[in-house]
């Protein structure tokens, strides 16, 4: 899953959520150092991530892309997903999306200190186009799947894979509702069960 995805199913606690946004950024098992709501969140993001990847239904998303992106195919499919999490928000939340993301940057901007520095480095244009909020558009995931070929040196051609996210639209969301309902679940399970650890 992709940010949003990520920050909603940490729950209510600012470390777990902390924990795992950052977990892309942090190498290997080196989150020791971190307090134990981090790390929560962190390995909260691992077992996520291993779910989601094995997901019969998310393996359907990605398959229709394959052809055109290869191995980018769920990457892609994690950016999509996270547009109809954004687009259907009220469905899963009662706080207003803009606020709701408004209240997770603050929580960022509070705790800069620990953050890894590639989540440094990446801030200030998270918050300047308001990355989470622009996903709710298809021009604000096209800008998204835009910059992540950029970082592949124009190699993966995401950037037109917003012409499938238009093709397949109810497919993609038909999909992802099926797999969230789940995957909610799921989180909620797995963070219970490392909070009792």
């Amino acid at each position: 899953m992709n940010f949003l995805a990520h920050i909603y199913l940490s729950g209510n606690n600012k470390n777990i959520t902390i924990g795992n946004f950052i977990a892309d950024g942090i190498k290997g098992n080196k989150y020791d150092h971190f307090e134990k709501d981090i790390q929560t969140g962190i390995l909260l993001h691992l077992q996520i991530d291993t779910f989601t990847d094995a997901h019969p239904i998310f393996r359907k998303s990605t398959k229709r892309l394959h052809e055109n992106y290869g191995h980018y195919s769920g990457i892609i499919v994690d950016i999509l997903y996270d547009h109809y999490l954004a687009r259907n928000w009220s469905k899963y939340s009662d706080i207003p999306l803009a606020d709701y993301i408004d209240n997770f940057y603050d929580t960022l901007e509070d705790n800069f200190e620990i953050l890894p520095y590639r989540i440094q480095k990446m801030m200030p244009h998270m918050l300047a186009d308001n990355w989470l909020l622009s996903y709710a558009s298809i021009e604000g995931i096209a800008k998204v799947l835009e910059g992540m070929n950029r970082r592949t040196k124009n190699r993966s051609k995401m950037n037109l894979a917003v012409n499938e996210l238009e093709e397949f639209y109810k497919e993609f969301e038909n999909e992802f509702t099926s797999f969230f309902d789940e995957l909610i679940a799921f989180s909620k399970e797995t963070l219970a069960t490392l909070q009792a650890k």
